[in-house]
């Protein structure tokens, strides 16, 4: 198996070299299948769109309340092949991806580098990620590289409205606003994948809602797709799942387990986004706040981290024994949620996986306790048992909801349960320059690679490509690495410009 983008890490062009990679299964997230539109979405993926709450409220009060599927939009140059919140915010958008760029040096290092050979010419690109600011310089680089992209966004509530808007007047096809219904998520997938005489050869997913849709709605589709770049968990999760069960039909990327994105975007993002979530939410003030952070991964470190500096009292829940001793060795007290729940300020769920907090959780509570999520996927907080008559809801704030209980008391609910940072504030732009980078390498190795490189399996990312990611980003700190000497070199058995770590180092 061999690595293309290699040989442009260490001259600048693309060929070919051998670098091999680790591959892993397991198996795909097999979910019931329903007939008809919505009860089909839901049963596809629970994880991002499932909504009990009218998504209208979340948009802000000067919005235009129409929906922009009965709105008829142009950009400058005629061009109405997208649906967005509002064409005329884009000036804003611009702005504010301009600000973006500052704090992406890898991908625009990758944008000047390479759009003179255009290794994505010809690629037709699919995406369904959050749309931001940083999403937009990622896809304005695939652009330079020259990519044709059309996007969806993979959370109903991250859009950036003006960042949509100012995509749709560069010309990309852009179907997503802030505040989406279950019906608008899943119509938005299907007019980024479903147009007459254009049929998308690469997939760029976060979550795998758009992988899945595809498979269930357009399956022939894949005898022309040349892989998947997959970033989240959840994602992961399936295509494993899926390339276990025999069913995965093209090769795919794992960049969530690139080291680039686990020691990286998972830590430090959360780290500074967690507190900002919060801030922007509820006021709340940390010091001497109980907290109850479920998971500790790098996700969960991260917000722990963060928390116990701003002075919180912060008590961990861990399944996995090596994470648990991980959590108690950096001072953590590591509990089971009920032995706490009755008494914390703040509960986090973080694990990635489903019925974290469950409805007796929920009703043994204290009154005001702050409930949200930092995990990819909706099906950590079990948010559809309070939507029973006995139960009251009441809006607070834009993503903030109190559900009230028949006594009087109270909890107070962020986003619907759904991930707190991009739905409630926003995420440290540089961090996911690492990220957005390693994505485009990715694309670029996989519709590069010959016919045969990559069998219908999952890959992991190499070293090396992780390395050259995390050296585009050392200018910006005025870094220098030390070089080792050919002495040094054949002592530890490694080349002097890498890898230098392993494969399986994670």
């Amino acid at each position: 198996k061999i690595c293309l983008v290699h040989d442009y890490i260490v001259t600048g062009h693309f060929s070919q070299t051998q670098i091999q990679f680790a591959d892993q299964k397991q198996e795909f997230n097999k979910r019931p299948t329903k007939i008809g539109r919505r009860s089909l979405s839901r049963s596809i993926s629970q994880s991002s769109t499932d909504s009990y709450s009218s998504a209208a409220s979340y948009t802000d009060s000067s919005d235009d309340e129409t929906s922009p599927r009965d709105k008829q939009q142009k950009n400058s140059k005629g061009n109405s092949d997208f649906c967005i919140k509002n064409i005329k915010q884009a000036d804003f958008g611009r702005r504010e991806i301009e600000i973006a760029e500052q704090e992406m040096p890898a991908l625009m290092a990758l944008r000047k580098r390479a759009q003179g050979e255009k290794p994505l010419a010809g690629a037709k690109v699919v995406g369904c990620t959050h749309i931001t600011a940083q999403t937009a310089v990622l896809m304005e680089t695939l652009a330079a590289l020259g990519a044709q992209c059309r996007w969806a966004a993979c959370n109903i509530y991250s859009t950036q409205n003006e960042v949509a808007a100012a995509l749709a007047e560069g010309g990309f096809s852009v179907f997503a606003w802030k505040g989406e219904s279950e019906d608008d998520f899943w119509w938005c997938i299907d007019r980024c994948v479903n147009l007459e005489g254009w049929q998308p050869n690469m997939i760029l997913d976060d979550g795998g809602d758009l992988t899945h849709w595809i498979y269930k709605k357009y399956p022939n589709m894949f005898k022309k797709i040349k892989g998947i770049v997959e970033e989240s968990v959840t994602g992961v999760h399936r295509l494993y799942q899926l390339s276990k069960a025999g069913k995965l039909c093209v090769p795919a990327m794992n960049v969530n387990d690139s080291v680039t994105k686990q020691k990286f975007d998972n830590l430090y993002c959360c780290r500074e986004s967690i507190l900002d979530g919060l801030k922007r939410t509820t006021d709340v003030m940390f010091g001497g706040k109980q907290v109850v952070v479920c998971g500790y991964g790098e996700v969960g470190k991260g917000c722990c981290a963060a928390l116990k500096a701003m002075g919180s009292i912060v008590y961990v829940t861990e399944i996995d024994p090596i994470c648990a001793l991980q959590a108690c060795m950096d001072g953590f007290r590591l509990v089971k949620l009920s032995e706490v729940i009755r008494q914390v300020d703040i509960v986090i769920t973080c694990t990635g996986n489903k019925n974290v907090v469950v409805r007796d959780y929920l009703d043994r509570m204290k009154n005001g306790c702050i409930v949200c999520n930092m995990g990819h996927s909706n099906t950590e907080i079990d948010v559809a048992s309070l939507r029973t008559p006995e139960l009251t809801w009441e809006r607070v704030r834009s993503q903030v909801d109190h559900v009230i209980w028949p006594d009087g008391k109270r909890i107070v609910l962020l986003a619907e349960g759904r991930l707190l940072n991009l739905s409630c504030s926003t995420v440290p732009t540089f961090v996911l320059s690492i990220t957005a980078t390693t994505q485009a390498l990715a694309l670029i190795e996989l519709y590069n690679a010959p016919e045969g490189r990559y069998k219908q399996d999952v890959y992991l990312l190499p070293k090396k490509m992780d390395e050259y990611v995390a050296s585009l980003h050392l200018p910006t700190f005025d870094a220098h690495l030390t070089e080792l000497t050919d002495e040094q070199a054949k002592y530890l058995g490694l080349n002097k410009n890498g890898p230098f770590k392993p494969n399986y180092y994670r």
